[in-house]
């Protein structure tokens, strides 16, 4: 968790639904790895 501290969308719950915000932390989740894969 500590990794999606950057996210601002994830720092606070804005979504109302679980699954606009499950989908926004996959999301990051993807974008971390991939900048971690590319350097």
């Amino acid at each position: 968790m500590a990794r999606l501290a950057g996210c601002r969308r994830l720092h606070r719950r804005y979504e109302r639904k679980a699954e606009h915000f499950l989908a926004f932390t996959s999301i990051a989740c993807t974008l971390i790895y991939y900048r971690r894969l590319t350097n």
